[in-house]
Parts: C-alpha cells; structure tokens; sequence
C-alpha cells in the first residue's frame, strides 16, 4: 500500500518550528561566544611554562573531549541542582555548552597560536611593542585569521548540537519537531521538513562564513 504524504499538520505548526530554529541559533551563537573566550585563555594556559596551569588546562580539556555533549547537559541540568546551582533549562544548556566547546576551541586556538610566525612578534619587539601590547596588536589578528575556518566548522557543529536541548526540554526546532510528531503521527513528513530546514540553515550558514572568509583573504 502506497504511502500518502499529509503535511497539513506540519504547516499549521511551522511557525512554531521556526521559532524553535531561531532559539537554536540563539543558543549557538552565545554558546560559541562564550566557548571561545573559554578556548581563547585556555590555550594560552596550554602553552603556559608554569606546569601546574598547563596541566590544568590540558586536563580540563581531555576530560571534557572525551565526555559526550549530552553526558554535559545532564550534568548541568540534573547534578548542578543537587549542589545547590539551579539554572533553568535555557541557561543550563548554554553552560553545559559553552564549557563543551571550550574545550575544543581551546585546541584551535592553540594550534592558532603555534602557527603565527614567531618573526611578527620579533618585528614587534624591535619597535619597541610590549609583551602584552604583541599579543594584542600582533598576534591575535594573525591567528584569528587562521583560525576562522575553524570557528565557522565549530559553531555549525554547535548548531546542530542544539537539538540535544530537546532532551531537557528545551523548545528548540527539534523539541517541537517531536511534539508535532507525537501528536500528529506524521513521523516522515515532520522529520523530513525538520532535516530540510537543519539543512538549509547549515548551508546559510557555511555560505556566509565563506563569503567573510573571502572578504579577509582579499584584504589582506
């Protein structure tokens, strides 16, 4: 027996699918943001002489890269409480996020630095820049450069990591895809729209970190 499309259900609900997409992007957007500032002085603590920092970074960072991202949120929304940390459930998620992607970024952002041609720093010292001032006005432009190929990768993966927050109920596209699904029973048509617009976002998204991309190669 031939199987009959209906997508009735799934377009009179599109509005809230949408809605529960923007909230995804929302919540990678600070999640990035937040991981990077993370990742960004964890690296420097990788590359840190003082044993005890380092170690500490890298530990932080093998645990955490070795953890599943869902082992993170249940820790963030179900362990935290019981230590007397209540979040809710939005909030929750970004942490358990941000400190996930922390972890990763930490390891671009070293691989940033360890890149940067160690005679741009010597040019800064030879006019007279300061330590601080090379890191600031030297080396972070240079390693941001190289690096931001890895940051679009990174915060498409976040992306597409939201749809875990359905798991803590979180109202994102996926919480309301299986909402739909549940009380629709159209399970094809509901999944099949949801994945179309994870994917149209994903390659929205990927056009406009080449085109930022370009804009800097030029500039250069």
């Amino acid at each position: 027996m031939a199987y009959a499309f209906n997508f009735d259900s799934v377009w009179r609900n599109f509005d809230l699918m949408l809605s529960g997409l923007g909230l995804g992007l929302t919540l990678a957007l600070i999640s990035i943001a937040i991981g990077a500032v993370i990742g960004f002085f964890t690296a420097f603590g990788l590359l840190s002489r003082n044993g005890l920092i380092a170690g500490l970074c890298q530990t932080y960072v093998t645990v955490l890269r070795n953890i599943p991202v869902l082992l993170v949120i249940f820790f963030f929304f179900f362990a935290l409480p019981q230590l007397g940390m209540r979040l809710d459930k939005s909030a929750s998620f970004v942490a358990a996020l941000s400190i996930y992607a922390g972890a990763s970024l930490a390891e671009v952002f070293r691989g940033g630095l360890l890149a940067v041609p160690k005679g741009l720093s010597e040019a800064g010292q030879a006019i007279g820049l300061r330590p601080l001032q090379i890191k600031i006005y030297v080396v972070l432009p240079v390693m941001l450069r190289i690096v931001l190929p890895s940051l679009g990768n990174s915060f498409i993966s976040l992306f597409k990591d939201t749809s875990l927050a359905a798991a803590i109920a979180v109202p994102e596209l996926t919480y309301y895809a299986r909402k739909i699904n549940v009380e629709s029973f159209r399970v094809i048509e509901t999944w099949m729209v949801t994945s179309l617009l994870y994917v149209g976002t994903t390659v929205l998204i990927t056009t406009m970190l080449r085109l930022i991309e370009a804009q800097l190669a030029a500039r250069r």
